[in-house]
């Protein structure tokens, strides 16, 4: 006699043999957006967030875009573009703060954190070295979600707007030198690639990141000597297999960077520290060797610079010289090309707000996508940032465990 629960599976069995209802992907609900495009208040900073092509892309995905009149004049981009392509221009700054999406290229002031509205998502970057404390409360104090973009990862763990104003940054750091070792630039009247029959200008590269990956292909592409140095040989391989050109490369190593330094025309500080201070690798002693009217570019110096000798500049006055060596130590090189930086930008960021609106809203983007996770630094108020709880001894939870429990 077959018992009942024999009886049972014979059933389950048959039945999962028959034809079965065809079970279809429930489409998710978008999200219509309401995002936010403040002027920039920063010093210096003529970067705009999104630019007017891009904006139409949101817009005839049925976004609602607000942009601060003037947002895109440091970049030339002026307000009937925006408004041409589909955006509200708004003359009151507040405005464009109480959107539910605020999206901006530099860290909130305490003025326009005062301006935002409750639970409102902030994109902008995070700049963890000059973060202050009070700031952090203050957004916090306001629940609101914070993702900075300087964080966001793609799909093979790179740091993706990171990487695009590093390309900028290296490929503008060798125009500056060129720039400068010039008469007109107060150089000593070389060219940086030299002529026929000419010995081409020497260009001595520290660092084998993105910065240096792109000064090298430029510097090369002038015709111009380079010399790079990295403390890793893995970024160095990685260097000569990305430019595929066979080019000097060393370790650091004092006497042996001494050297380089004594025959160099331009130098490009390029070294990244993840946390904290760049390292400084050339001392003072090494810049009063090198060669009268020769060039220091220290893209490094936002994290301290790897020059003993660098100070801050900015683009109002970029350069002072030092022991006979032009040295141009501006922190944000990318807003010297605020254009171009603009558009890479907003080649990154629209696609991102695409998918926050298909998702139907940032946490379900940030559940389902682990690079875009990787940005948040506050959640509803909720610190999530380790290094930022621990700089200042703020309570934090880990974002994995915060969603997981949702």
């Amino acid at each position: 006699m077959i018992s009942s629960k024999e009886a049972l599976k014979a059933l389950a069995r048959d039945a999962s043999l028959k034809p079965q209802e065809e079970m279809l992907e429930v489409k998710r609900s978008g999200k219509r957006l309401q995002i936010g495009i403040p002027r920039e208040s920063s010093y210096q900073e003529n970067r705009v967030a999104i630019v007017p092509d891009a904006v139409a892309v949101l817009v005839s995905n049925g976004h609602e875009v607000i942009v601060e009149c003037g947002a895109g004049k440091n970049s030339h981009f002026e307000d009937r573009l925006y408004s041409e392509a589909g955006a509200k221009i708004a003359y009151e700054r507040k405005e464009v703060f109480q959107s539910e999406l605020i999206l901006k290229v530099a860290p909130p002031s305490h003025e326009e954190i005062a301006l935002m509205g409750h639970k409102v998502t902030l994109f902008s970057a995070l700049q963890l070295s000059v973060q202050p404390r009070d700031t952090l409360k203050r957004l916090m104090d306001k629940k609101v979600s914070a993702i900075a973009w300087d964080y966001i990862q793609d799909e093979e763990e790179i740091h993706t707007v990171v990487r695009a104003m590093g390309e900028i940054a290296g490929n503008a750091a060798v125009v500056i030198g060129a720039e400068y070792l010039s008469k007109g630039g107060g150089g000593q009247g070389l060219m940086l690639g030299g002529i026929s029959g000419v010995a081409p200008s020497e260009v001595v590269i520290i660092g084998a990141g993105t910065v240096a990956e792109y000064a090298t292909r430029a510097a090369l592409g002038l015709g111009a000597l380079v010399k790079v140095f990295d403390f890793s040989i893995y970024r160095l391989r990685r260097l000569q297999n990305a430019i595929n050109q066979r080019v000097f490369t060393s370790v650091i190593q004092p006497e042996e960077l001494r050297r380089a330094l004594q025959q160099a025309d331009v130098v490009i500080g390029a070294l990244r520290n993840v946390n904290g201070r760049t390292p400084t690798v050339v001392t003072e002693s090494m810049v009063q060797e090198m060669k009268e009217g020769s060039v220091i570019v220290d893209i490094s110096i936002d994290k301290g610079g790897c020059f003993e000798t660098s100070e801050v500049t900015n683009h109002s006055n970029p350069v002072f010289i030092k022991h006979g060596v032009l040295h141009y130590c501006v922190p944000n090189v990318a807003s010297r090309v605020s254009r171009t930086a603009s558009i890479a930008l907003s080649n990154v960021f629209t696609p991102i707000l695409l998918e926050i609106g298909k998702e139907g809203g940032c946490a379900s983007l940030i559940k389902k996508d682990s690079g875009f996770r990787h940005g948040v630094y506050l959640y509803n108020g909720i610190l999530t940032n380790e290094s930022l709880g621990e700089a200042f001894n703020l309570p934090y939870k880990d974002i994995d465990l915060l969603f997981a429990a949702f």
